[in-house]
């Protein structure tokens, strides 16, 4: 049996300051298996990870790995112990291309001379790809340009360049479309077919059941529970995590769309070549457009192109109310709309300021008084109003946004916005990398911001998310509208995949 081990954890805690991240946590992995772990952001899985993998290190305790004493001093001495990691942050130095950011740390044997042989990096590069059945992603080009799942297939294939038998995958898979999860399910199964072994960190139930072959749950840094996935019901999985029973049914109870007749944007022959092509729609008062397609559809280029990002734009879109075409961001901004990038950290919040400062951006404006100077009170008043409506879990104001969790993070990113008196937003991908209970309490906002009349364009590479809270889907593909399937009569998988392909 203890040949069969690829690692163990025995007896790790880990604390910051008077919390406890880690607390006496036991786990044992098996060579050719995947280990899901389990729970809310905030319970210590990533804490877990980033001291199995060298990048913090634990307080007590033991690793084992393949029977002896492993205690990585740091990402690269794991490395030389077969052990590699895909985090949940991007993590990618954005002005250098995605080929040197595959080999940071290993550029002198590519180096002629005072040269680097860049040609050499990339076709080395490609061959990591190609071994495990990726698709390409470009790589000649600044890794800060890629879309989201590219740098994240890029990343998994830099985690790989080490041969390592030991991969840690945490929130992986909710960063990319449909096509490209079943690339990496098959990546998993290659993978423990050559006896290693995956920990994989993933806030979709479904898939953590399907896909792995135990799951340990976490609750306040302890594991609660270990066993078979097979041996889980979806309820009781909720119900170990958060501690509490959970209702299964958080999308929309209703069968048939609803919304006022009063159109609020419409998009008439929108085009952006080669991204988003003759895409024409109205959104109405109160309604839920869902946007959906595969990896390649172009559905996140149309959300920045509506928001004025994307060079070389025609077509229109018009604000009804006002009249009022919408040609750059502050555009959309003046006429009571608002955009969220499905890239939050680099395109939406402010990492490394404070909870209270990233609440008040948008509300600059409102709250200068004369001579163009913030009142300290009414700053204050409307980030603390913001925050506990939210229910932002933080330990004031002062909290530095990069310390919080997925799930919080995403949650100061919208409540900054529908704090404001908005008419129409466009979400991209709201619920990306937070856990059940985040995203539960994200659909009731939507819900609740629906019934007040908000007309809310929300893009999603989750088929059930679309299904669940749209009143009619836009469906894509490769970069042209497909269709528009409504609530009432067309939303089974079967219909709005046949639309995709």
């Amino acid at each position: 049996m203890a040949d069969q081990i690829m690692l163990k954890v025995e007896n790790v805690c880990k604390s910051f300051g008077p919390t406890k991240a880690s607390n006496n946590v036991n786990l044992v992995l098996k060579k050719g298996t995947v280990l899901g772990l389990a729970g809310e952001n905030g319970s210590g899985k990533s804490t877990l990870a980033s001291m199995i993998c060298g990048m913090q290190r634990k307080d007590s305790g033991k690793f084992y790995k393949d029977g002896k004493e492993f205690d990585p001093k740091n990402p690269g001495d794991a490395k030389k112990h077969g052990v590699a990691m895909v985090v949940q942050e991007l993590g990618v130095v954005g002005p250098l291309t995605g080929a040197i950011n595959m080999f940071l740390g290993e550029m002198e044997k590519y180096k002629k001379g005072p040269l680097v042989d860049l040609k050499a990096m990339q076709r080395d590069a490609y061959k990591q790809f190609d071994q495990w059945n990726l698709p390409h992603v470009p790589l000649d080009i600044p890794a800060g340009e890629l879309q989201i799942e590219q740098r994240k297939l890029m990343e998994l294939a830099r985690a790989l360049n080490s041969n390592p038998d030991f991969l840690v995958l945490d929130e992986i898979s909710q960063a990319l479309s449909q096509d490209n999860r079943d690339v990496l399910y098959k990546f998993i199964k290659k993978f423990k077919e050559g006896g290693r072994t995956i920990l994989m960190i993933t806030h979709d139930l479904e898939e953590m059941v399907e896909i792995c072959d135990e799951i340990a749950v976490l609750r306040d840094g302890e594991v609660v529970e270990t066993r078979a996935s097979s041996e889980y019901s979806m309820e009781e999985l909720k119900r170990l995590m958060i501690g509490r029973e959970v209702s299964g049914d958080y999308y929309r109870d209703d069968q048939e769309e609803s919304y006022q007749k009063e159109v609020i944007l419409e998009v008439k022959d929108l085009n952006v070549p080669g991204k988003c092509e003759h895409i024409s729609f109205e959104l109405h008062k109160g309604e839920i457009l869902g946007i959906c397609g595969l990896s390649d559809a172009g559905i996140h280029e149309l959300g920045s192109a509506m928001f004025g990002l994307e060079e070389g734009r025609t077509g229109s879109l018009v604000v009804k109310s006002s009249n009022t075409e919408l040609k750059k961001p502050g555009d959309m901004i003046r006429t009571r709309g608002a955009y969220l990038s499905k890239d939050r950290d680099a395109h939406g919040l402010m990492l490394d300021d404070s909870v209270g400062d990233n609440l008040i951006v948008p509300s600059v404006r409102e709250l200068s008084g004369a001579l163009a100077f913030l009142s300290p009170i009414k700053t204050r008043r409307l980030a603390q109003e913001a925050s506990e409506a939210f229910e932002v879990k933080a330990s004031g104001l002062g909290h530095i946004i990069r310390r919080l969790s997925g799930g919080n993070k995403q949650k100061v990113n919208l409540s900054r916005w529908l704090i404001q008196d908005l008419d129409y937003i466009i979400l991209d991908c709201p619920t990306r990398g937070v856990d059940i209970g985040v995203k539960a309490y994200i659909y009731s906002v939507l819900k609740e911001a629906k019934a007040k009349g908000l007309g809310i364009i929300m893009i999603s590479d989750e088929l059930a998310e679309a299904m669940g809270m749209s009143d009619r889907i836009l469906v894509m593909k490769e970069h042209r509208q497909e269709a528009i399937l409504s609530r009432t009569c067309d939303f089974t998988e079967e219909k709005i995949m046949e639309a995709m392909l």
